[in-house]
């Protein structure tokens, strides 16, 4: 893990964040071996130039924690086609059919969860609780190997939290000093893997002066962002699936 948040460059002096783009965001940051947690649920409210760039740093044998994968060629999907990902901390892993045969062949680590124990592990890493105890798994193979008591003649199992090195999200709005806005589903588990990465780089669709956001308007506040990517016309591909022909 990274001992201590990026030091202020050229284009974070003062209150501004924000970078000229995506490669330039994740320079000095992202380094093989890493821990990364990346927002998004589908393709919805994914950090898509951030992961582009991100494949093309060519980082290795890194940890991804997210809700999925992507799809195969966008996403996540991309950097299992380009073997950058060993191994991934994940709720639902369909849909990308790469995923799948890495996996069977075992070429690719996966650490299952479900999706409720993913966000709250996520939570808890960016809230600084180590770990906690939910009724969820207990008797199945979630459980395995974990921790187990009784609360109330309740069987429960422990869940430790999660951090990262360094969180990929993807925001509506953002002002200079990182103040966040998402939109509608968009928001998903982007507060939350923001929070839990000790070096966290955000990419919006609007840029606004500081002060233009209402205070009471604040998704997340500015504290928890260090970098700022400016991507006006993300691509936003919508997941669709065919179950027969015609």
């Amino acid at each position: 893990m990274v001992e201590s948040k990026v030091a202020p460059g050229p284009a974070q002096r003062g209150h501004d964040k924000c970078f000229a783009d995506a490669p330039a965001a994740l320079h000095g940051v992202v380094a093989d071996g890493q821990t990364l947690a990346v927002g998004g649920f589908g393709l919805c409210g994914i950090p898509e130039a951030l992961i582009a760039a991100l494949r093309d740093s060519r980082a290795a044998n890194l940890t991804v924690i997210s809700n999925n994968a992507g799809v195969d060629g966008f996403g996540l999907g991309q950097l299992l086609e380009t073997r950058q990902i060993k191994k991934m901390i994940s709720s639902y892993v369909g849909e990308n059919k790469e995923f799948e045969r890495q996996f069977l062949a075992g070429e690719l680590e996966l650490e299952f969860n479900p999706q409720g124990t993913l966000a709250e592990r996520l939570r808890a890493g960016g809230a600084g609780i180590p770990a906690f105890f939910t009724r969820t798994g207990y008797g199945t193979v979630v459980a395995e190997g974990k921790e187990t008591r009784e609360f109330d003649g309740h069987h429960y199992v422990m869940e430790t939290a999660l951090k990262a090195d360094v969180s990929l999200v993807k925001a509506w709005k953002a002002d200079r000093s990182g103040n966040l806005v998402f939109r509608k589903t968009a928001r998903n588990f982007n507060p939350a893997v923001a929070m839990a990465g000790q070096v966290c780089i955000v990419e919006v669709e609007e840029m606004v002066e500081v002060g233009t956001i209402d205070p009471d308007h604040v998704h997340l506040p500015g504290i928890y962002v260090d970098r700022i990517v400016h991507n006006p016309t993300p691509e936003k591909r919508i997941e669709q699936r065919i179950v027969r022909a015609g």
